[in-house]
């Protein structure tokens, strides 16, 4: 049995157990290590920072965005860490259930150290002295400060809530912001969270940025699938082997520019990869991707910057 189904499976019956989102860290933790904080995985999020601070600054001529939120942060709140560093004083982080630890804080941070150090961290962000200071000093003597003190020291507010009824007021947040999260909400969902984002985001100088992997999450662990084995299903068979631990809505960017269309949200600038066609045509699509062309289907990521500022 090929590597992916067996994950499937697993995920399958923890997601019915209880105390699943903690089963199912020590699977990927201990199993798969899909949850060890790579080097890749580091520096790829704090590219993903870059972008939404250079697109904030693009749209609006200022520096640094003051209040951010940002959906599904998930177990190292690296983006979160790189907005205080580079002087944010209001940042939330909503999600369903609270995923980070002190542990994971110290690794995250033990990755912006080592990252300095190295002369790279200055490449991806423009952070503030001070602030890094922080950081480090908190490293110095880590074990005497807990978990609330270092957040509030970080300036970061976990909302562990629905995001489609946030407890943020309106016109309140200057960035809006997420790390392929929109891959894992189904359309049902997400439609009311934008919604939700739509209000809180400010209405003058307000932002919102998101990217999106709309690969087969499976294939990042089981080399022996490509990026699209997901699509051959028909809907009835998706929900048979997806799971609500790790869920992928396998829409396309056809999909989300639609829905960003309905729901009156800009895209305002759009960068994407457009994937591999061989790959693609390797794959026996279901119906429902055969009518888009496939060089759309084919798009495997993509990031969509909003002005709000010119929503009514």
């Amino acid at each position: 049995m090929k590597k992916w189904k067996q994950k499937a499976i697993v995920q399958k019956v923890i997601s019915y157990l209880p105390f699943s989102q903690k089963i199912n860290y020590l699977f990927q933790r201990y199993v798969t290590k899909g949850v060890n904080l790579s080097e890749e995985y580091f520096l790829d999020r704090l590219g993903h920072a870059k972008e939404h601070i250079k697109g904030y600054q693009k749209i609006t001529n200022n520096k640094v965005p003051q209040s951010c939120l940002e959906i599904g942060t998930g177990w190292y709140p690296i983006v979160p860490v790189s907005f205080f560093l580079t002087g944010a004083d209001i940042i939330y982080s909503v999600d369903i259930a609270f995923l980070t630890s002190k542990e994971r804080l110290q690794t995250t941070f033990q990755k912006f150290v080592d990252c300095n150090k190295a002369g790279q961290l200055k490449d991806f962000i423009d952070f503030i002295p001070e602030r890094f200071d922080v950081i480090t000093s908190l490293m110095v003597d880590y074990d005497k400060y807990s978990l609330k003190d270092i957040l509030a020291m970080l300036n970061i507010t976990y909302l562990i809530e629905d995001a489609r009824h946030l407890s943020l007021a309106d016109n309140s947040i200057n960035l809006v912001n997420s790390n392929n999260t929109f891959e894992h909400i189904y359309p049902e969902i997400l439609i009311p969270i934008l919604k939700e984002f739509r209000r809180v985001v400010k209405k003058q100088g307000g932002v919102m940025s998101h990217f999106i992997d709309m690969s087969d999450h499976f294939a990042h662990f089981d080399k022996s699938i490509n990026i699209y084995n997901f699509l051959q299903f028909d809907d009835k068979q998706w929900r048979w082997i997806d799971n609500s631990i790790q869920p992928q809505s396998r829409i396309r960017i056809y999909d989300y520019k639609q829905i960003y269309s309905d729901l009156n949200i800009p895209v305002s600038e759009e960068t994407f990869r457009p994937g591999n066609m061989n790959e693609l045509k390797a794959i026996p699509l279901s119906e429902k991707y055969t009518s888009k062309p496939l060089e759309e289907t084919a798009i495997s990521h993509c990031h969509f910057i909003s002005d709000m500022s010119t929503v009514g």
